[in-house]
């Protein structure tokens, strides 16, 4: 198994290019599955979970062909997928493939808008809090489905097809309104879907399928009204830049010192975060290439950050920020109010001499002037990258067991860190 050993206390000077948004590109590669013709995306990046949904999609009958790199394009430019779903030989997701990526969960809702039924296993992933399905369910069943649930199986069925209905949900999910978005699109009739998430990607995905046909109007408001269409036909679209690896690499920076250019990267993707790290003491600055990121190694101040959903703080750039500040001068708050038992890298951080003290789903981080080096062990996929943080300002040598974690969603990693002046290598055992 993989580790990634760390020497610490190089500051970070260069540039990295931002791939694209895994968050967008799984649930573009999903709606794949609404046509009979080929959907093809641009920027997709090469990571485990891509790779693992293109196994998912493939038990459907969905060819993907995967297009090289051309003359002129830049380093780590993402992978152009073509994706032909023109049969759907299977409408089961079985529990093997499912349980390996929560995402996957969401073919229910093009398979149920399309072919009208779906079996498909409850989901597993990353082990943060209980993530339930029951919002995508009531989703489905507003706009007429049928659903049981048996043996770990949400199967659904439409018989006539689904119809446009009311969804209201009770609490904003990213999740739930990607798989109405997608259901609603086949729908007959008009959905409005209320209280919806405003995520970057979510509007990305409703970009995407009006080129294939959908009429959306709303999307990155909590508002979205979907007038169903009887079929959806291919398009060419490209994956908006990720956003979570912007803001980590931007930690990245600002914990070690340096002057780093994020290529590609849109500040107004992740503003909230962008603020919180000017707060902290570095220099941010929205250049023609994206954006700029500077410290000149002068202290860190503490920050109070409760994370929210878009455009507040996001729950997947605590960790990072977590580590950054067991570096800051005096104490800083971080509440998590997106999901529970998301503070498993603290008993890590703590590996390295950080003194955190959690209080219910606020976190107290009091910190120090110096970490030490120490072996750590990843638990999810953006804890894993906090203790690459930390290991890059720690003195001494970090080991991160474990780094199959930091494959599902950052892109070369170790070779963009290296690239700017890190000590940072892959061992593979």
């Amino acid at each position: 198994m993989d580790r990634i050993r760390i020497i610490g206390g190089n500051p970070l000077n260069g540039t990295i290019s931002i791939s694209g948004a895994k968050n967008a590109a799984l649930p573009l590669m999903i709606a794949g599955l609404l046509t009979d013709e080929t959907l093809i995306l641009d920027n997709v990046p090469r990571l485990a979970d891509v790779a693992q949904l293109q196994r998912i999609l493939g038990n459907h009958g969905v060819d993907i062909m995967s297009a090289g790199k051309r003359p002129g394009d830049r380093e780590y430019q993402g992978q152009t997928l073509h994706i032909s779903a023109a049969n759907i030989i299977d409408t089961t997701a079985p529990y093997e493939l499912v349980s390996r990526m929560r995402a996957s969960f969401w073919v229910v809702a093009p398979l149920l808008a399309r072919m009208h039924e779906a079996k498909v296993s409850l989901p597993g992933g990353c082990a943060i809090g209980t993530r339930p399905v029951d919002l995508l369910i009531m989703a489905l069943e507003k706009l007429g489905a049928e659903i049981a649930i048996d043996g770990g199986y949400v199967i659904a069925r439409a018989p006539g097809g689904l119809k446009g209905g009311e969804i209201d949900f009770p609490k904003v999910t990213v999740s739930g309104t990607h798989v109405a978005l997608m259901a609603a699109t086949l729908a007959k009739g008009t959905t409005v879907i209320a209280n919806a998430a405003c995520e970057p990607e979510i509007q990305d995905v409703a970009d995407c399928l009006n080129k294939m046909g959908a009429r959306i109007v709303g999307a990155g408001t909590p508002r979205i009204v979907i007038e169903g269409v009887s079929a959806l036909h291919g398009a060419r679209h490209t994956v908006l830049p990720d956003r979570i690896e912007t803001g980590t690499y931007a930690m990245a920076v600002a914990m070690t010192g340096g002057d780093v250019q994020l290529s590609g990267a849109r500040p107004e993707l992740l503003q909230a975060a962008l603020d919180v790290l000017t707060e902290a003491g570095a220099v941010v600055t929205a250049t023609n290439e994206g954006i700029r990121i500077a410290r000149n190694g002068s202290g860190l101040n503490p920050v109070m950050v409760s994370t929210a959903p878009f455009p507040g703080f996001p729950t997947d750039l605590q960790a990072q920020l977590m580590a950054l500040m067991t570096r800051a001068n005096g104490a800083s708050r971080i509440t998590e109010t997106i999901f529970e038992n998301r503070f498993m890298h603290v008993q890590e951080l703590a590996r390295f001499g950080a003194r955190i003290q959690l209080d219910g789903e606020t976190a107290t981080v009091h910190g120090i002037g110096e970490l030490r080096g120490a072996p750590v062990m990843a638990t999810d996929l953006r804890a894993s990258v906090s203790l690459v943080i930390a290991g890059l300002a720690a003195e001494g040598e970090t080991m991160v067991n474990r780094v199959y974690h930091l494959d599902r969603g950052f892109e070369r990693l170790e070779e963009k860190l290296s690239a700017c002046g890190a000590r940072i290598e892959r061992i593979s055992d």
